[in-house]
């Protein structure tokens, strides 16, 4: 009875049987009577070729997978001839040299001159490209050099200027309107570069603070009081810095 089960359970195997089946059939009487030889000549049961064996044992004990990045380095000893010395360890634990340090520091600065600056009646100096209040200039003529190209307005990241224009009645055009919100600029003196006339410029003027946020929207007139005003500054500042434009 045992072998007729063991012979149906061999014709179903399927073309490519596991390697437990065919050692449990090869192993069977039914299995040698019938085939009395194994591969390549062999007698006896059917020999498994041992890399089965192999994946067989990889199979059901799987080894953990080992990435390039788990492996570590070899550990490096501390290189300890390098910092401070047994003797200057010493100093500092005993003798206190760091503090000693810190005050021939606080020494030294104790009799040097003072740097205060009694602001707002002494005032300190300011650079030549210091980027201040806005000033639109003029001609020595007395007419204004915007051409209004509207390049300052174009260019101006924080769309704090705007400009409104209209033709004279030599075909050129004047500017019938130029507002700057000051509390939407950035001084980032982009509006000056852009400038082909040197019209739009900002002073070294760094105290216009207001009392209320209306006297911060700059309007045609108040910037070209500006520019009469500091006009000698400007055009010195200008020609000192014309090389580097």
């Amino acid at each position: 009875m045992t072998s007729l089960f063991l012979s149906r359970a061999a014709t179903r195997m399927l073309a490519k049987p596991s390697v437990g089946c065919v050692r449990t059939i090869s192993s069977t009487n039914v299995w040698q009577r019938a085939h009395p030889s194994g591969p390549d000549g062999q007698t006896g049961p059917l020999q498994v070729s041992p890399v089965h064996d192999t994946l067989n044992v990889a199979q059901d004990h799987p080894q953990p997978s080992r990435s390039r990045h788990s492996v570590r380095p070899p550990k490096q000893e501390p290189d300890f001839s390098e910092g401070l010395s047994s003797l200057e360890k010493a100093g500092r634990l005993f003798l206190f040299t760091e503090m000693a340090r810190g005050l021939w520091m606080t020494l030294e600065n104790f009799f040097r001159p003072p740097y205060t600056i009694q602001y707002p009646f002494e005032k300190g100096p300011v650079s030549p490209r210091f980027r201040g209040e806005h000033a639109l200039r003029r001609y020595p003529t007395g007419e204004e050099r915007c051409i209004a190209c509207k390049l300052c307005e174009a260019i101006c990241p924080a769309l704090a200027i705007t400009i409104e224009s209209e033709p004279r009645m030599d075909g050129s055009r004047r500017t019938t309107r130029y507002d700057i919100d000051m509390t939407k600029c950035i001084y980032c003196g982009m509006c000056q570069e852009a400038c082909p006339v040197d019209a739009i410029v900002e002073t070294q003027t760094l105290e216009f603070a207001t009392e209320t946020r209306e006297e911060l929207f700059y309007n045609k007139e108040k910037l070209l009081a500006n520019g009469d005003r500091a006009e000698a500054e400007i055009a010195s500042n200008i020609y000192a810095d014309h090389l580097m434009r």
